[in-house]
């Protein structure tokens, strides 16, 4: 029976870290963005309204340029390629669903992702307006697995989650087996198993022999 990986990427995949910090990092934006940061974990802040404030930070100076380096540079964990190669090669599926933007979550494609979602916010360089119907929710997560899964043939009960915070809760208590990753306390009582540390390898070895 195959399986679908679902990955998380903000604090899952990127070691204690997020996309907007590591674009905003680049900028010399480190403060602004904390603070936002801060508001969105406390929920002081909607997902939208997120995505709008950060857009105004980086309008003015983001480049496509900038946004590559911010990921190359990015506290990657290690092994995230391996892992996904061995998925595939074993007939399985791997997919990233973020709430950060696609701009930089699709770029986990050529890393060996079969799919990778992400919000839709305005491209670089940022010109336009957020559009709060592309924006993604812990509550999108799940609807996003749910059509991978008909794309693929599979259920709920073939899926494994990967993420590490409150906007992974939903989906964890929507599959059978999960995995937090140096996560908070919003999902690690809900995974099914629990890893700390810096290797992608050792979280997934923890579905893999089990």
């Amino acid at each position: 029976m195959s399986k679908l990986h679902l990955f998380d990427m903000d604090g899952t995949l990127l070691y204690g870290s997020a996309a907007a910090v590591e674009i905003s990092r680049r900028l010399g934006l480190e403060r602004e963005i904390a603070e936002l940061e801060r508001g969105f974990s406390a929920g002081e802040l909607t997902p939208v309204q997120f995505a709008q404030r950060a857009c105004e930070l980086w309008a003015a100076e983001l480049t496509e340029l900038q946004l590559a380096a911010a990921f190359e540079d990015a506290p990657w964990l290690t092994g995230i390629q391996e892992v996904w190669a061995d998925i595939r090669a074993r007939g399985e599926r791997c997919a990233v669903i973020s709430l950060s933007p696609a701009f930089f979550v699709e770029r986990l494609l050529a890393w060996g992702a079969d799919t990778a979602h992400g919000s839709r916010w305005p491209a670089v360089p940022i010109r336009q307006a957020v559009d709060p119907a592309g924006i993604l929710s812990s509550a999108a997560k799940v609807r996003i697995a749910d059509e991978l899964c008909v794309q693929y043939g599979l259920t709920r009960a073939d899926c494994v989650a990967y993420g590490d915070s409150m906007s992974d809760t939903e989906l964890f208590a929507a599959v059978p087996q999960s995995v937090a990753v140096n996560a908070d306390h919003h999902v690690s009582d809900l995974a099914s198993y629990a890893y700390v540390g810096r290797d992608l390898r050792e979280a997934y070895e923890l579905i893999r022999t089990n």
